[in-house]
């Protein structure tokens, strides 16, 4: 679908005051709402002129309904499903709607058979290859256009340098803020090669916390000093490069605006002063979901987070939920120059995303392809050697698979190499595959089976395969296995590659991007 939008000098004369501020709000749209709920949405579109969505795949999968325990419901037609109501939102507007969506690894994280990319995590592990990381953005981008997407909310450029995070981990590039920067950049330039906005996230930083910001406050007590060297160094040297809008997260960090220590999105001096003043940052400003606990429970009056938001420097309130008394507060609150510079700022952008018409066909050969190449570069050897291994496989040896995974490639395939040979039952090869990627209940692996792996693991000669979050180790003694190896991902490329290194017919170049605790006794 392709539209034609006025420049900003004939916007800024046909919109009324009241229509420039609802192109600030950004409502959250969810693919799998009802015929009711789909009405209320193309409604607040047609009276309040919002400026653009930003699409979840389920009000029961917003991370803010983690309490509420509300079944996820799979929907083949996930993708179909969302062009449809793309098309169905922008009739609904006067304006042309700006079309975002979290596709950090691909648009898999809200849609079903989607293609689906690493998690940064595992392209942190890529060495000296910044072409590959510009491949999966460009990628990436060419999926969301054909999608009728414009915005691609990533990537996140956190310093992943606390273990115990909760909601960052894996979708961080590791714990290096040079290695996070030149992934983030590389990405960028390819997201940006196919039309696609970007958004650098979430500032001042998310890194080093373990608590989840869509639930509870993050409190960062670091000076300002120490944050300038490390956690901001992603974004003011990102910033340096050109990226089309930075994400502000919920954060409460005192050194940043003289010991008050409320939320960045709501705080003018991080905003205002830092963002803009300091690091010199010209692009769009956009608060992460203002849904999230971390805030929203502050501001029982409807319309006075957002216009809390809106103070404090943001131009685009993301997940707004109270859109109409948002826009009489800050209509009551705001002066009229404030609304046209970033009004100016959101039209330039809208300019910039319907500038790219022709829509790319999604190539799932395409996708795959990539995917292995990223697997070889990522293939980390974490402990042990090569010799190590290949001794264990000329031995014989036994093989288990703990967790759980849509395919077992790589251990279909070491079983049948097993089977072959003489067993030997003291060599163990374990493939783990940890359920979730985040780091909650233990991954979601079974208190047995890391009973049983820390078992097999004081008892018998082990190696390690892991297709999953890496920060699983740290759950385990793994410096009791002969070797552990990093697949990162349980797609059938990575398996692929990781049996391929199994048997000797493939290098490992990639190296763990973050720092591994060794458990305690």
């Amino acid at each position: 679908m392709s539209f034609n939008i006025n420049s900003y000098n004939t916007a800024t004369k046909n919109l009324s005051l009241k229509e420039k501020l609802g192109q600030l709000f950004m409502p959250a749209a969810f693919i799998n709402d009802s015929e009711e709920e789909i009405r209320e949405l193309e409604n607040l579109i047609a009276k309040q002129h919002v400026g653009g969505l930003c699409f979840f795949h389920s009000r029961a999968s917003a991370a803010t309904n983690f309490e509420g325990k509300k079944q996820i419901v799979y929907n083949e037609q996930s993708l179909s499903t969302l062009k449809t109501l793309i098309q169905r939102y922008q009739k609904a507007a006067k304006y042309p709607l700006l079309i975002s969506i979290d596709a950090e690894w691909g648009l898999a994280m809200r849609i079903e058979n989607t293609p689906q990319y690493p998690y940064a995590l595992t392209l942190g592990a890529i060495q000296d290859n910044e072409d590959l990381i510009f491949q999966v953005g460009q990628q990436i981008a060419r999926d969301c256009r054909q999608a009728g997407i414009h915005w691609n909310l990533a990537p996140v450029v956190d310093i992943n340098n606390n273990p115990k995070n909760p909601v960052i981990g894996y979708r961080s590039f590791g714990d290096d803020k040079l290695n996070v920067t030149k992934k983030a950049i590389a990405f960028i330039k390819g997201t940006e090669s196919e039309g696609i906005l970007s958004c650098i996230k979430h500032f001042p930083g998310h890194g080093d916390t373990a608590t989840d910001s869509h639930l509870g406050l993050p409190v960062i007590e670091k000076s300002k000093e120490v944050l300038m060297e490390n956690e901001l160094y992603t974004f003011r040297e990102i910033i340096k490069q050109g990226v089309d809008s930075i994400m502000v997260g919920h954060l409460s960090i005192p050194a940043l605006d003289n010991g008050e220590g409320v939320p960045a999105t709501i705080s003018k001096k991080i905003i205002k002063g830092l963002l803009r003043q300091e690091l010199d940052f010209n692009g769009v400003v956009i608060s992460d979901a203002l849904n999230m606990h971390s805030v929203s429970k502050m501001f029982p009056t409807k319309g006075e987070l957002e216009w809390r938001a809106f103070d404090a420097g943001n131009d685009i309130l993301c997940f707004a939920e109270h859109t109409a008394e948002g826009i009489e507060a800050i209509l009551s609150n705001a002066d009229p120059l404030d609304i046209e510079e970033r009004f100016k700022r959101i039209w330039k952008l809208k300019e910039q995303a319907f500038a790219y018409l022709s829509l790319p066909s999604t190539n799932h050969e395409k996708t795959s392809i990539l995917n292995k190449h990223l697997a070889k570069e990522s293939l980390t050897l974490f402990t042990g050697s090569r010799n190590i291994i290949k001794e264990f496989r000329q031995e014989g040896f036994t093989c288990i698979s703990l967790g759980e995974s849509p395919n077992i490639n790589f251990m279909t395939a070491a079983s049948k190499i097993a089977n072959e040979r003489t067993q030997n039952k003291d060599n163990v090869l374990i493939a783990l595959y940890p359920p979730k990627v985040k780091p909650q209940n233990n991954f979601d692996l079974k208190i047995e089976e890391l009973e049983q792996l820390e078992a097999l693991l004081n008892t018998k000669k082990v190696i390690l395969y892991v297709f999953g979050n890496p920060y699983v180790l740290n759950l385990i003694n793994h410096k009791a296995a002969k070797a552990v190896v990093l697949g990162y991902q349980n797609f059938s490329e990575f398996q692929n590659i990781a049996f391929a290194h199994f048997m000797g017919k493939q290098k490992a170049k990639g190296c763990l991007a973050v720092s591994i605790n060794l458990k305690k006794k």
